[in-house]
């Protein structure tokens, strides 16, 4: 999926336009990259087991979402790897930290990602993630609430085809407010000191 890979490069201009609204605001030195940007927004959509998942029931709890699809050849699958190790290294090094942090995948190919899939492909990361999906016009939704690009490429000769999509991970706070971009371009360990450094 070289488009996947491709957008993580248009990532830092598309997100320039949706933290405008911070441009001459003063802050904290330490204040979150991402502090009153327009990323993030109500959702209702079905998990890995079928049961309908709000945005409400993750209050409280710190996230980590990411927009994949479970078909992906090797961008997602390879960034759902990485949160997993930032996991593993946080349940080991900082269980407190850890248990306050929920990483939610949600799929932008609704039409081939049941719950089925999903579950199969979220358990080969960490036990942990919640996978959802929904019906398209509810992941477009929630799409642009991330203000996340995705499009569907042509099926090839064989039906199959490949979902081009804004690759990144964002940290939310407890109350859906957007902090951070993950360095999902690193490795588990670097997303893992990001974390840490957000978490209170």
């Amino acid at each position: 999926m070289a488009g996947g890979a491709m957008n993580r490069m248009f990532f830092a201009p598309a997100l320039a336009l949706v933290a405008a609204p911070l441009a001459g605001c003063g802050g904290a030195a330490d204040q979150p990259p991402l502090a009153g940007a327009r990323i993030g927004g109500p959702f209702a959509l079905t998990d890995q087991n079928g049961r309908t998942v709000r945005d409400t029931d993750f209050a409280g709890r710190y996230r980590i979402v990411y927009f994949g699809y479970t078909y992906c050849p090797d961008v997602c699958p390879t960034d759902m790897q990485k949160i997993g190790q930032a996991m593993r290294e946080l349940d080991r090094t900082d269980a407190k930290v850890a248990q306050k942090v929920v990483p939610i995948f949600i799929t932008v190919d609704p039409e081939r990602d049941t719950p089925a899939a999903i579950k199969q492909f979220v358990a080969n990361f960490h036990p942990r993630i919640v996978g959802l999906t929904g019906t398209p016009e509810q992941i477009a939704k929630v799409a642009k609430d991330y203000a996340v690009y995705f499009k569907k490429q042509p099926a090839g000769a064989g039906g199959g085809y490949l979902v081009d999509h804004l690759a990144v991970a964002f940290l939310m706070g407890p109350q859906g407010e957007p902090i951070a971009s993950l360095p999902i371009d690193k490795d588990g360990a670097a997303i893992a000191e990001q974390v840490r450094h957000w978490v209170r």
